[in-house]
């Protein structure tokens, strides 16, 4: 048996495993508790009702898991750089770049997998533990701070001055104690970039985000309607969104990941827009097998890509939006396309739209077209 400690040995083979962070965190009642509890008051989560119904489990970790005694923190690099295909031809959409390779809980799953295996052997022992990779009713950004990984920045993203914010968390709670790491300082001192860059002010105040405000929430986590008031203001995003990360300095210098599933697939990074409103539930399922896309489901994603062709306002989207407006098996998507055909505005536009208005029986898809032929686009 090695005299060096058994948390540095964890820390060190999660290194060689190929994590960029590692750090040990006590199990305890988290430090911004009341914090999350009064933004869950306020309703800053929206329709993420989960997150009310797992609140006791967050605020009082002990109660999930009453065994452990410590939990072990680990963060891995997504960052890759932009494509130059954002500016090809086409109306070409923005996806956040957590997105772009294959869904990241298999890849930390395995990982984690792959450390707990390392403990039972290093300890001889059948050590009880439990990963959790962004499923658990768990604050992973509180354990994250906790164990050193990084701090909580305005955009409530968690920085490293090592590896900016773009990075994966994922936890491994074990049944056996281990000696903590010290949480780093606040480093955002009077930087105010991510909060004024958001594009839809969903920075109530610094770190403090509301998330019904957030492209990331609007384009994801929101199963109905974007809110109107909204939609301009997410230009091309149609899922998630980078911007307050972008524009942090942290996050400038923030070297490549080194993992192969996160490089990007082509079609991922600045898909073209109009043929995506072609697909069908199976070529949507197929095309996006594997990745994280497959959350928001093909009437979320559609929805976003009519609203990122009305930004676009470009009149060679009008036929496949006047596809979607009057054949789309959604209401949701329907009564998007009437929205960016609006906005686009012109007589095939208008024309389409009082002939969808005949036929439609969906009272919100009507409400839209009305909405669009109101603001001018008139037949």
């Amino acid at each position: 048996m090695s005299e060096e400690p058994l948390a540095a040995r964890i820390k060190r083979h999660g290194l060689a495993l190929g994590f960029d962070l590692v750090g040990i965190a006590p199990v305890e009642r988290p430090v911004h508790g009341p914090a999350f509890a009064e933004w869950l008051r306020l309703g800053y989560h929206g329709e993420m009702a989960y997150l009310t119904r797992t609140a006791e489990q967050r605020l009082y970790p002990g109660q999930l898991l009453p065994w452990a005694k410590s939990v072990i923190s680990v963060a891995l690099n997504y960052s890759t750089p932009r494509a130059q295909a954002e500016k090809g031809g086409g109306i070409r959409g923005r996806i956040s770049r957590y997105a772009w390779g294959v869904d990241y809980h298999d890849v930390l799953q395995g990982w984690l997998e792959r450390l707990l295996a390392f403990v039972r052997q290093e300890t001889g022992t059948e050590v009880e533990g439990r990963i959790c990779v962004d499923a658990g009713p768990v604050l992973d950004r509180e354990i994250a701070a906790q164990a050193g990984i990084g701090w909580y920045g305005k955009n409530t993203n968690l920085l490293s001055t090592r590896s900016g914010s773009f990075f994966f968390l994922g936890e491994l709670f074990l049944g056996v104690p281990l000696s903590p790491d010290r949480p780093v300082r606040d480093r955002c001192g009077q930087c105010r970039l991510c909060l004024d860059a958001c594009p839809t002010r969903a920075f109530v105040a610094p770190y403090v985000l509301d998330a019904r405000r957030c492209i990331s929430y609007l384009t994801i986590e929101l199963k109905g309607a974007i809110p109107h008031e909204l939609r301009p203001r997410m230009g091309a995003h149609i899922f998630g969104c980078d911007i307050c990360q972008d524009v942090c300095p942290y996050n400038v210098k923030c070297r490549p990941t080194r993992e192969e599933a996160f490089q990007p697939r082509e079609e991922l990074q600045a898909p073209k827009l109009i043929p995506l409103l072609e697909l069908t539930e199976a070529q949507f399922r197929a095309r996006f097998r594997g990745s994280p896309i497959l959350r928001a489901k093909r009437r979320g994603y559609l929805r976003n890509v009519c609203v990122a062709l009305g930004n676009a306002r470009r009149p060679e989207a009008v036929p496949a939006l006047v596809q979607a407006v009057t054949s789309d098996p959604e209401p949701l998507v329907r009564s998007h396309a009437a929205w960016a055909l609006g906005r686009i505005g012109g007589r095939e536009a208008g024309v389409t739209l009082d002939l969808a208005m005949r036929k439609e029986s969906d009272l919100l898809v009507r409400e839209e077209i009305r909405l669009a032929l109101a603001k001018g686009c008139k037949s």
